[in-house]
């Protein structure tokens, strides 16, 4: 129908036609995929969740005398540094060491911080050669002294993942909050059928060096993501009935806007980072408008019993997101109030945004120099280590 050449000149002269993912769901219903497929350019996608497998790549500048970081904290929160003499990698779930009443913060908090531009406080010791005389470095640093600082995330946009539930007797404290024991209450993650790779399920319009929305500035498809599992099993519609595919993200953090990268913390588990990220798709074909236009009912998740402590635990069968947003499904004849951890009102403004960004002629698209794989199994470690404390 069209190319992504031609729908970026469109872009260039503003007669772009753009939808959100929404918006197009909408549309077909008022009239079809092929009335859609020959009016729209690009359809927009997003989501705000957490993203705790996500962090930052920071170059601090070289000191005098010069020292090679082999210890770093920001903030009291431990920085990877065994890559370089003054690179550093931040980790959003990393938590902090400090052990006062900031114990709730981690790497996604002082990244955070770092974007909207505050001091951070750092703190290092260094590895002593003719190189690098200098033994120890502290200093306050923000987003305007450092070299380089970048998003480097190794796993975002789960294309699909489960819904949480407790089937024990007491609390648990998960990577999805706190779920009630005896069934008292059931979360999920993912916003359903605004989700990027859910309208794109077999990753046919992105690839390799697809641009992207990412955390308010501009980022790019590097890899595929750790735990990357396509060959998850599939509804007709090609939407996995669990988690899938997963992709590794790259983007300059100076140019990011704190509303869309926050950090967060789970109750007894850890921080994490909420990340806003958005997918443009160019409507090369009808089958691009086809996908788009599944809707949450036809669309599921496992229900998963964390009460069991095991790598693969027991299920309640599957659920739609629709019955999900309704704030309530049942599970073995009993009532279970639901709630998502993703923001559904923001995953809209990601894909109204980059909306805008394209109408704007901000943000054009970009043709992949490679292909996801869609060929990956998914290989546990089972091997049997320390007793897990169940008290």
């Amino acid at each position: 129908m069209r190319t992504i050449a031609e729908i970026n000149d469109k872009i260039r002269t503003s007669s772009a036609v753009v939808l959100t993912v929404e918006e197009v769901k909408a549309r077909v219903v008022e009239t079809s995929v092929t009335q859609v497929a020959q009016e729209v350019d690009v359809i927009t996608t997003g989501t705000f969740e957490p993203m705790e497998s996500s962090g930052a790549i920071i170059n601090l500048g070289q000191t005098d005398p010069p020292i090679n970081i082999r210890n770093c904290w920001l903030d009291g929160v431990q920085a990877y540094s065994g890559f370089g003499a003054v690179d550093l990698y931040l980790g959003a779930s990393q938590i902090v060491e400090n052990g006062d009443e900031s114990g709730d913060r981690g790497g996604g908090h002082v990244i955070e911080d770092l974007i909207a531009g505050k001091p951070v406080s750092l703190r290092s010791t260094g590895l002593v050669s003719d190189c690098y005389p200098r033994n120890s470095l502290e200093t306050t640093i923000s987003r305007d002294t450092i070299n380089q600082f970048y998003l480097f995330n190794p796993r975002n946009l789960y294309q699909n993942f489960i819904v949480g539930v407790n089937g024990g007797e007491r609390q648990l404290f998960t990577y999805l909050g706190p779920l009630q024991p005896r069934l008292g209450n059931a979360v999920y993650s993912n916003p359903g059928a605004m989700s990027p790779l859910l309208n794109d399920p077999d990753l046919e319009m992105i690839g390799i060096g697809t641009r992207i929305f990412l955390g308010g500035g501009i980022g790019y498809i590097t890899w595929e993501g750790t735990q990357h599992f396509p060959l998850q099993k599939r509804l007709p519609n090609r939407t996995p009935i669990g988690p899938a595919a997963t992709l590794a993200v790259v983007g300059d953090a100076k140019q990011m806007n704190p509303y869309w990268v926050r950090g967060c913390y789970f109750k007894n588990y850890g921080p994490s980072m909420m990340i806003g990220m958005g997918i443009p798709l160019p409507v090369l074909s009808e089958e691009v408008v086809a996908h788009c236009a599944v809707l949450d009912q036809d669309i599921v998740a496992p229900v998963v019993d964390f009460s069991i402590p095991r790598r693969v635990r027991p299920t309640f069968g599957l659920v739609s997101y629709a019955q999900l947003k309704k704030g309530r499904i049942t599970i073995e004849g009993k009532p279970v109030r639901t709630a998502p951890v993703a923001s559904l009102a923001r995953s809209r403004q990601v894909a109204q945004q980059l909306k805008q960004w394209i109408e704007l002629g901000q943000f054009t698209l970009t043709e992949p120099v490679a292909s996801i794989p869609m060929d990956r199994a998914f290989i546990p470690q089972d091997v049997w280590g320390s007793q897990i404390n169940l008290d």
